[in-house]
């Protein structure tokens, strides 16, 4: 079986601008996907030479976005929209991501229902060591337009 298709971040996440984090995928399959980038040097939320730590809770939300959005064009289909819900134990070794690290961000899909409520477990390395860890829920709806519209966002 060969390996899946990598595709350009900005076909399986639906952030624009700079609103997406994300330099690139490294590597998916059914459970687990691979991200990467380069923390930038001026941007959105770059402060005091790096970004926050608490940003690296949106990394995370954005790798699994790649992963769905990387499952979604595997199967034909535009990636969808879907939602943050929270985090449980969000730990991070420092204050801030360094501006010029490149950052591996590791999401592993754990439960994943119908109803399109999913938990992974996530990770942020740099140079080989975990900076950061989570878990992470999420909900991606069918429709997400009609979800949106019905008030219940």
């Amino acid at each position: 079986m060969s390996p899946p298709v990598l595709y350009p971040i900005d076909e399986v996440v639906p952030h624009r601008g700079a609103m997406r984090l994300l330099d690139r995928v490294l590597a998916w399959d059914e459970t687990t996907l691979v991200a990467e980038l380069v923390v930038p040097q001026a941007g959105l939320f770059v402060d005091g030479g790096g970004v926050p730590a608490w940003i690296g809770i949106e990394y995370m939300a954005q790798a699994i976005a790649a992963w769905a959005g990387s499952r979604a064009r595997r199967d034909g289909r535009p990636p969808g929209i879907g939602f943050l819900l929270g985090s449980r134990r969000y730990t991070c070794e420092r204050a801030l991501f360094p501006s010029g690290t490149r950052l591996q961000v590791r999401a592993h899909c754990e439960l994943l229902g119908d109803n399109g409520l999913g938990m992974f477990a996530c990770v942020i390395e740099a140079d080989g060591q975990t900076w950061a860890s989570a878990n992470v829920s999420v909900f991606q709806p069918t429709d997400a337009a009609a979800y949106l519209e019905s008030g219940k966002a």
